[in-house]
């Protein structure tokens, strides 16, 4: 849903969705079997609430995270004070040279609570936890998004917000 979902011949509109019915026929014709009931559990479960089912039922999308481009319609939103960025310490001289870009991704993702932050950092390696200046940032103009699933959104993180 998140990454190349046309290798399995699925199609997200500009917004990120796909039928939930394409998913689970394009899963079970390549040998995932994949039924509504396990779909709506794997929703229910996610620890990191990564999805998301649209109000009619029909629907599903990823909250965040996409490599692929898609409009996730998220109104601006006023951060607080301070947000952190979980990364591996071997990042460091460069996010401190160029600050935090989106990369493959569509956004950089913060969190609001500094152990998130820790978790996400340690996927990469020995974590490093960045505290983000996310209130002077939007008081300078840039804009942040929450998704669903409570994570920030930002499109960069200049270097100088960055402690």
């Amino acid at each position: 849903m998140r990454h190349q979902p046309e290798e399995i011949g699925l199609t997200l509109d500009r917004n990120g969705w796909a039928s939930i019915d394409e998913l689970i026929a394009l899963s079970n014709a390549r040998g995932s079997r994949l039924s509504r009931t396990l779909l709506e559990t794997i929703v229910a479960e996610c620890e990191k609430q990564r999805f998301a089912i649209s109000e009619d039922g029909t629907k599903i999308r990823a909250n965040q995270g996409h490599s692929v481009a898609i409009e996730l319609e998220l109104a601006p939103q006023t951060p607080p004070e301070q947000l952190y960025h979980g990364t591996a310490t071997r990042f460091l001289d460069s996010i401190r040279e160029n600050g935090l870009h989106a990369a493959s991704r569509q956004h950089v993702h913060l969190s609001l609570e500094l152990a998130t932050a820790e978790k996400v950092g340690g996927r990469h390696g020995k974590p490093a936890i960045l505290t983000v200046e996310s209130g002077r940032m939007a008081r300078d103009g840039h804009l942040f998004y929450l998704s669903e699933n409570g994570v920030w959104l930002t499109d960069t993180v200049p270097a100088h917000y960055l402690r």
